[in-house]
């Protein structure tokens, strides 16, 4: 049964493989149905590997399928080998799972668009990218996958790249995302000088060898491979790319910010606790960039108006308490939390869309209202998601969110204040976006053509015209709202369902995502020594932060007992303008410095390589004279130089 493991990433690499050649002659919806139904096999066939671990003893929940042996350069050895074990087969359930609801719901939302196939095309290169990217067994497969799913992420935030928005959006994240990779790369370099392997498993491997690294080294392998990961996680201050992802199509949003690219980072810092554990420092600093991000994302997000940036920042800050847990040594907390967030961040993307669609391609949530009469099911579950997200008890974010409070508490008072604080503005921002689209006064009407602001300015207004949150596309009124088709809603009511009873997964009980994940840590398992009485507590702390957010935020959008200008201040809007401050960096002192450096290149560098081959060029003319054709001349000159010869020989004797 553990042999299946090979055909997890093979299936989509198949289905890649198969719209390759056909995908324009399946067409739609066929093409999409290809697509699904290799993902959805790929959980098959997960489900079959996880089966098979589960039928060992936990000490030996350990495989490696060698499919063939890569590189063998001097001391480099390098299989194509995949590594199942609890780790690697949790992410790849969720991400296989949480994939093929979204293929499914793609069928749906991008019906009638003239790149139909190839739109599935890269989400099948993309999901085997990422399971590439979990499954493989060393450093090097792990970073093919991380290349994969940078290249499918700018195929796919750029596929609409007719609109320049989109175009540049795809390069954004493209570019960003090699400032983490040489992160990534230069960590590899350095843990195979200093264990000469780049392979997890096995007592040669480097997490078995990690507690031999000197403190420095493993110091600064875990700091770059942090670099990595917060590039491809969008922490501080590599985040910039992610809310401008949004350019995508939604299917897009919900899979790079729920089920894959973006867990990668968390990811690779669970793989390799072992060398974090051996450098507090880097410990430290994970668990101070990840709390900062968290509350950083959050406080952006209570300002912005496109239903999907919400989202975006969302996501940013709730990569932020993952990254906070892996600080503070609470992996399985991590990745809990990682699960329970695909859940509900895939719903919230898969809702948003929904009612993308059921507005007719609006985005600004000025522009919304009501919607709850004229969308009943994307209501419903989007509330779900909301709830889980703002960390309501039972639904499944209070029970991983509260887990990460906990370990927080006991390691630094102060992280935990802030992931309390982060927590309220959690609950207000995602209230605020449900009060805005789903609640209140109907502005998306076609009778009223007042601006936003003024349509927002009291709660007597009367209904808006419905415009594009893009400036350059025209206004499309299609009517009233409607509710998706049922390809759509399906994954809707599914991941409703997970995210109410995700929470589950780790509960007390024979079989919890803790006791699986148990044999991967170790030594390194954390266990919260906390009584009780305080766990209670800061649950109680988290639960009652999350009600005060939701209340404030009614104050402000369904009461209007305070102006909504006054909690969406334009600094928070503009995230603090340091994606502002980065532009007006690289469009300044960093352009003027690279073009100093193409004329330096230019005058110096061409210069001196093309004055070489002038004086080459010069000389060959020059002599190229004495090369007359004729015999007598250098027979003569011949001559000549047996003569001088013979005069220097004869000098030299008599000297």
């Amino acid at each position: 049964m553990l042999s299946a493991v090979w055909l997890v990433p093979a299936l989509p690499l198949a289905g890649f493989a198969l719209l390759l050649l056909a995908g324009r002659r399946l067409g739609d919806p066929l093409a999409g149905w290809l697509a699904t139904l290799m993902v959805a096999a790929a959980f098959v066939a997960g489900i079959v590997t996880f089966a098979g671990l589960l039928g060992r003893d936990e000490e030996e929940r350990a495989f490696t399928f060698r499919l063939f042996e890569w590189l063998r350069v001097g001391g480099l050895d390098v299989d194509v080998s995949f590594l199942a074990d609890p780790l690697s087969i949790t992410m790849v359930l969720f991400v296989t799972g949480v994939g093929t609801l979204i293929h499914l719901y793609s069928i749906g939302y991008m019906h009638g668009d003239p790149r139909y196939d190839r739109f599935f095309l890269y989400l099948n290169l993309f999901a085997f990218s990422m399971l590439v990217l979990v499954l493989g067994d060393n450093l090097l497969l792990t970073f093919l996958g991380w290349e994969g799913v940078g290249v499918c992420s700018y195929l796919l935030i750029s596929f609409w790249f007719e609109r320049d928005t989109a175009a540049t959006a795809g390069k954004k994240a493209f570019i960003t995302n090699r400032v983490g990779d040489w992160g990534f790369m230069v960590a590899m370099f350095l843990t195979f000088f200093a264990l000469g392997t780049l392979t997890y498993s096995g007592d040669e491997g480097i997490l078995q060898r990690a507690p031999d690294l000197p403190e420095s080294t493993a110091l600064g392998i875990a700091l770059l491979l942090f670099v990595g990961a917060a590039g491809k996680s969008a922490q501080l201050p590599l985040y910039v790319w992610l809310p401008d992802a949004m350019e995508g199509p939604t299917p897009v949003s919900a899979l790079i910010h729920a089920a894959t690219m973006v867990t990668a980072g968390v990811y690779l810092m669970v793989r390799v606790h072992p060398i974090l554990e051996q450098a507090d420092t880097a410990l430290h600093v994970i668990a101070v960039v990840g709390a900062a991000t968290a509350f950083f994302a959050a406080t952006c997000a209570v300002a912005q108006r496109d239903i999907k940036r919400v989202l975006a920042y969302s996501t940013i800050s709730q990569l932020g308490y993952m990254f906070l847990a892996v600080g503070v040594g609470a992996y399985v907390a991590a990745i809990f939390h990682m699960v329970t967030h695909a859940f509900f961040k895939a719903l919230l993307f898969l809702g948003a869309g929904s009612v993308i669609h059921g507005v007719h391609e609006e985005q600004d949530m000025r522009r919304m209202g009501a919607l709850r009469a004229f969308m009943p099911v994307t209501a419903a579950t989007f509330i779900v998601g909301w709830l889980a997200i703002a960390g309501i008890p039972p639904f499944a974010g209070f029970w991983s969110k509260d887990e990460i409070l906990a370990a927080a508490w006991e390691d630094n008072v102060l992280l935990w204040a802030v992931g309390l604080v982060t927590a309220l503005l959690t609950a207000f921002y995602m209230s605020r976006q449900v009060f805005l689209v789903f609640f209140g006064e109907p502005r998306w009407r076609e009778a009223d053509a007042r601006s936003p602001e003024e349509a927002l300015a009291t709660p007597e207004h009367e209904p808006s015209a419905a415009t594009p949150a893009r400036g350059d596309e025209e206004a499309h009124v299609g009517g009233e709202p409607h509710e998706s088709p049922w390809l759509m809603l399906a994954p809707l009511v599914v991941l409703a369902a997970l995210s109410i009873v995700g929470g589950g997964l780790n509960l007390p009980g024979v079989m919890t995502l803790e006791h699986f994940l148990e044999p991967v840590f170790g030594d390194q398992f954390h266990e919260l020594d906390l009584a009780g009485g305080v766990q209670v507590a800061l649950a109680v702390a988290a639960g009652v932060g999350a009600v005060l957010g939701i209340l404030a935020a009614r104050e402000v959008y369904v009461r209007h007992r305070l102006q909504a200008e006054r909690v969406e201040p334009e600094l928070l809007r503009r995230a603090w303008y340091i994606d502002d401050g980065l532009a007006a960096v690289v469009d300044g002192p960093v352009e003027e410095v690279a073009e100093g450096a193409a004329a330096f290149d230019r005058r110096g560098i061409d210069g001196f390589v093309d004055g070489v081959g002038t004086v080459v060029r010069a000389g060959g003319s020059r002599l190229r004279v004495v090369q007359t054709g004729y015999v007598r001349n250098y027979a003569l000159g011949m001559a000549a130089g047996a003569v001088l010869l013979l005069g220097f020989f004869l000098a030299r004797a008599t000297l």
